[in-house]
């Protein structure tokens, strides 16, 4: 979704926030990747690191199939949320952050000088609003593949919308063109409640399938089955 402000699109594009912003969230974006990098390590084994290729490659095809939400807006799906389902919240923020870089690099979607900031918004907040929404989730749900489905589902609505507001919150601090905050505000979490609730089809369908296959690679319903800590303590 690499276009301008008046398309509500969720790729920034390179001179819409300001370089003194884009900057301070280029240095927000490193510092939590590198974060991760040091937790993810714990993660990461034979099983779980097959996984994280295999989603960040799904991440990446389906990130570049844009479908129309309303006139002149379109969206794709951001991935946070099946990310941190599969493969939990460290290696699922790195596994989308790959894509962005690829996605800016090779293919200009998104611009340069707004990594950063997309990064932030969609890798690391938007997986971080997944997961705590899914640590929540599984502990209400049934630990079962309907339970799984459901909790990707909402996670993926959720983080979706709040990702779109990290743009507001950036836009707020170094917009460079003169739009009403309230109205750009609304008209985001409007569009990507859209995109929302069709990446949460797509979540809930894959991560589903894939448990009713192998649900021991599934990091939730791994994790929240065996009772272990859900955050930093390495996968059984």
């Amino acid at each position: 979704m690499d276009a301008p402000i008046t398309t509500e699109a969720m790729h920034i594009a390179n001179g819409i926030v300001n370089g003194p912003v884009s900057a301070v969230f280029a240095i927000i974006a490193a510092v939590g990747l590198a974060f991760c990098v040091l937790l993810a390590r714990q993660d990461l084994d034979d099983r779980l690191a097959p996984v994280a290729g295999l989603v960040a490659a799904f991440i990446f095809a389906v990130q570049m199939l844009n479908f129309p939400v309303l006139p002149g807006v379109s969206g794709h799906l951001l991935g946070g949320a099946l990310a941190a389902m599969l493969v939990g919240p460290w290696v699922g923020a790195l596994c989308v952050a790959t894509v962005l870089v690829v996605q800016c690099l090779l293919f200009a979607d998104g611009g340069l000088t707004a990594l950063g900031l997309n990064i932030t918004n969609m890798a690391l907040l938007g997986t971080a609003a997944a997961y705590l929404l899914i640590v929540v989730l599984m502990r209400v749900l049934p630990k079962t593949v309907g339970g799984a489905a459901t909790a990707a589902f909402i996670a993926s609505v959720v983080s979706v919308v709040v990702a779109s507001q990290g743009f507001v919150l950036q836009y707020a601090l170094g917009g460079t063109t003169e739009l009403s905050l309230a109205t750009i505000s609304a008209t985001m979490a409007g569009s990507h409640l859209l995109i929302g609730i069709g990446e949460g089809l797509i979540a809930a369908t894959t991560v589903a399938t894939v448990a009713r296959v192998r649900p021991d690679v599934v990091y939730a319903l791994r994790r929240f089955r065996s009772g272990a800590p859900v955050l930093v303590e390495s996968a059984a």
